[in-house]
């Protein structure tokens, strides 16, 4: 299996799990507001400082991104490019959203696909502070109780990167929502270097779980080999999951199937299932794993 080799030591622990209360939500991203504030406004409304979720629809205006990109230094393994700008309205296709705290403060961290007005399809890391939501933006996904997703200092990688982290518990109360109560689940940050699909298997035969959903799930893996055999050469890579369950196999055992799409260092996109057991996580992977009989 391909390997990046970070500047500082990799921790023992290579998945860091709190469990915590979710909700499912959905609600809609209102325009003429950046895509952090709009978020932030339908969480607060919804009574939560952290949640994942999937978006869909709509269009974004002022559009600044990045991608994935070699580093120019030796204090990070790979780094992000420069921050490109399309002008025009883009329509988003979908995206997938990890919201939590940074300095005290809501930021999020978020993977999209979306089509340019050149008709160019194209997909990259937002700049959510930069972004703007002009046409309504549909918003599906699970609000955490009892714990947040905190941006934290990581030494192996040279990042801050979101962590899930226990906090006092709290209700969800608000007022707008469209949510259903769903029980325990549990936030999930990946480090480097460990299976996305080995990994979440391993995680839930530890904890008993023989049927899951996968909530969420913004992060990067080392390149990519998808189930069909297609292979990204590229080896850095950003990507979203848009969908993604953990079964029994005919074995017994869990087994993941997790759908995503990518963009690697050099502008390619790629889409499709992934390879269990060839897939890497680069710099990080957030995601909530929710037990279907919880």
């Amino acid at each position: 299996m391909r390997h990046i080799q970070h500047p500082g030591n990799a921790a023992p622990n290579r998945l860091h799990s709190v469990p915590c209360r979710v909700e499912e939500f959905v609600t809609r991203l209102a325009p003429g507001q950046t895509l952090l504030n709009a978020v932030a406004t339908a969480m607060r409304d919804i009574g939560s400082s952290s949640a994942v979720m999937r978006l869909s629809g709509g269009a974004l205006d002022c559009f600044a991104f990045c991608m994935p990109a070699l580093s120019k230094t030796s204090e990070h393994a790979v780094y992000f490019s420069e921050t490109y700008r399309v002008e025009g309205v883009v329509l988003l296709e979908a995206a997938t959203v990890t919201y939590g705290v940074r300095a005290g403060q809501p930021w999020l961290h978020c993977h999209a696909v979306w089509t340019e007005p050149s008709g160019r399809r194209h997909s990259g890391h937002l700049l959510p502070d930069q972004v703007q939501v002009a046409r309504e933006i549909l918003a599906t996904g699970r609000a955490i109780q009892d714990a947040e997703f905190v941006v934290t200092p990581d030494a192996e990688t040279n990042f801050s990167l979101f962590v899930p982290q226990r906090t006092s518990a709290a209700s969800v109360s608000g007022q707008n929502k469209v949510s259903t109560a769903l029980g325990t689940a549990h936030m999930v940050r990946l480090s480097p270097n460990v299976d996305l699909c080995f990994a979440l298997e391993r995680f839930c035969q530890e904890h008993g779980i023989t049927a899951a959903t996968i909530e969420g799930g913004v992060g990067s893996t080392v390149g990519a080999v998808f189930e069909d055999g297609r292979v990204v050469e590229p080896f850095v890579t950003e990507l979203l999951i848009r969908q993604g369950e953990i079964r029994l196999g005919d074995d017994g055992e869990p087994r993941a199937r997790i759908d995503i799409v990518m963009v690697d260092y050099l502008g390619g996109v790629s889409e499709g299932v992934l390879a269990r057991g060839e897939n890497p996580v680069l710099v990080t992977f957030e995601l909530v794993v929710q037990p279907l009989d919880a």
